[in-house]
């Protein structure tokens, strides 16, 4: 993100001496330019002068406007090196766990945050500030899940097959949260048992 700095005063019509409010530092921001209006300056701002900032911002943000996909590419990406299954399934280890693996049938917790291919972040548990809860290997969450959830952090690249094949997730009216046939990305963290 750019940043702008720029300090103009503020003129207050109230004041009967027309001089400057007290001095506060104000800060007005945009998705591309970040502009500090502090209090110091001597000069009013007028409303030429207000409508040529607000008009700068506009074309900046037409100019360069801020693309979700290509931050969303990078973070889909990263420079993980994945390593393929034979099912499909590609993993990449971030942090390796030194604790026993979860066995089939145990209860573990484990942290998330689901990505599509474009990026875009469709559930996290971070957010919620919970870790999911359930049993490894007996089909309470996607087969990919099943089969990459190990010990530490690591990057999932589900194929269709083993995440929500050709239904998707989430579809009400014509729409999905997750569309059919979506390759998913996930960082996964290894909780514990629970």
């Amino acid at each position: 993100m750019s940043s702008l700095p720029l300090s103009i005063g503020i003129y207050n019509p109230a004041h009967r001496l027309g001089s400057l409010t007290r001095r506060k530092p104000w800060i007005v921001q945009s998705s591309a330019l970040k502009l500090n209006l502090n209090t110091t300056s001597s000069a009013p701002l007028s409303r030429r002068e207000a409508l040529g900032i607000g008009s700068c911002f506009s074309l900046v943000q037409f100019l360069h406007p801020r693309t979700d996909a290509a931050a969303a590419e990078s973070a889909a990406s990263d420079t993980c090196e994945y390593t393929a299954a034979p099912s499909g399934l590609a993993y990449c280890d971030k942090a390796i766990g030194t604790g026993p693996q979860p066995a089939k049938g145990q209860r573990i917790k484990a942290h998330y945050i689901g990505r599509l291919p474009d990026g875009k972040v469709f559930d996290s548990s971070y957010n919620r500030g919970k870790p999911l809860t359930f049993r490894v290997g007996v089909g309470e969450v996607i087969k990919g899940w099943d089969d990459g959830i190990l010990g530490g952090k690591r990057k999932l690249k589900i194929p269709p097959a083993l995440g929500y094949g050709m239904r998707g997730a989430g579809c009400k009216g014509g729409s999905c949260i997750i569309p059919p046939d979506s390759v998913l990305f996930f960082d996964v963290e290894f909780v514990g048992k629970a």
